[in-house]
């Protein structure tokens, strides 16, 4: 009887196992100019692709400087007669806070150098020299810019040019995860280009692990840490892929000084930002600490114990350092 009771437990056990596998629901696919994935656990199997689909567009049609018929772009063209919707304003009031905590090196009006760069979807400045862009340094600056109480974007310059893809991926996986939350699923997680919201637990009953790669300029890809997440979001920037080769060679790398309106040149290689803040924050957080640099960085970080960061940067010698506020398995 005794050996009876075991079996039945352990098939019990195994039993649970293989619903916790059934339940797990996979939904992988484009957006915002990349991948993304996401992981659900539902009892009920329900895949939720279609309202996923719907949300990307929404926050296209508001958001995406890449769309011509965006709110974004219209604004961006001149129209003052857009009435912004609720993600546009959600993003523009995070923007605006972020901006002023980092004392404007988060800056979404930097878009009119992004695009005289070659980043943006607008056509490139040729030979962009030092005068031109401290000519197009006076439109950049988010204080040059409010929402006005009927939701229309007033600009002091009608050449300012909102950009907000330092936020926009962090954005949309947290209006994703929140839909799964209204369908009353609380254990997930939404990756979409390397931005991560994840909460409850996994298909196996453990917290969710991600893995941070190491800065390979070569294109290969390594692991250098992993990291559990706790109901946290995490997001990470990095100048090490995206950069452009001039004639002469040099490389301008995609995140650009909001003061000086070149390149930052800063040792900061690689900026993991993990907190149980929205994604939305924690990318743009991302975004900035590279414009800060090492050692900025650490200061900014002094005041802040919601953040956790890994960083890698280059140390004055040449060799590669890691930075860590958070235990992080090899």
């Amino acid at each position: 009887m005794k050996k009876i009771l075991i079996l039945l437990f352990v098939l019990t056990i195994f039993s649970c196992v293989e619903d916790a596998k059934k339940d797990i629901v996979h939904l992988e696919g484009y957006a915002l100019g990349t991948t993304f994935s996401i992981k659900y656990i539902d009892k009920n199997i329900v895949k939720y692709d279609k309202s996923v689909d719907s949300i990307i567009q929404a926050i296209n049609k508001s958001l995406s400087t890449y769309i011509a018929t965006s709110d974004i772009t219209k604004i961006n063209k001149g129209d003052s007669t857009i009435i912004v919707d609720d993600l546009f304003e959600e993003v523009f009031i995070k923007s605006k806070k972020i901006y002023q905590e980092t004392n404007g090196i988060f800056d979404p009006t930097i878009g009119i150098l992004v695009n005289a760069w070659g980043f943006g979807p607008e056509k490139p400045i040729e030979n962009l020299d030092s005068l031109k862009v401290k000519e197009l340094l006076k439109f950049v600056g988010f204080n040059k810019v409010t929402l006005s109480p009927a939701s229309k974007v007033i600009k002091d310059f009608p050449e300012i040019y909102l950009d907000f893809n330092a936020i926009a991926k962090g954005y949309t996986v947290d209006v994703v995860g929140r839909f799964l939350e209204s369908k009353n699923i609380t254990d997930y997680m939404v990756e979409i280009g390397g931005e991560i919201r994840a909460r409850g637990k996994n298909q196996h009953h453990e917290i969710w692990k991600i893995a941070i790669e190491n800065p390979n300029e070569d294109g290969s890809r390594s692991i250098a840490a992993s990291i559990s997440l706790d109901n946290e979001s995490i997001a990470t920037s990095g100048n090490y892929r995206k950069f452009k080769v001039d004639k002469n060679g040099q490389k301008y790398a995609h995140t650009l000084d909001t003061k000086t309106g070149f390149s930052s040149k800063t040792d900061l290689l690689s900026a993991s930002v993990i907190s149980k803040l929205d994604c939305a924050d924690v990318d743009a957080y991302a975004t900035a600490f590279m414009s800060m640099g090492y050692q900025k960085t650490l200061e900014f970080l002094k005041n802040r114990n919601d953040l956790k960061v890994f960083l890698i940067y280059a140390k004055p010698d040449g060799t590669i350092g890691t930075y860590a506020t958070v235990k992080f398995e090899n």
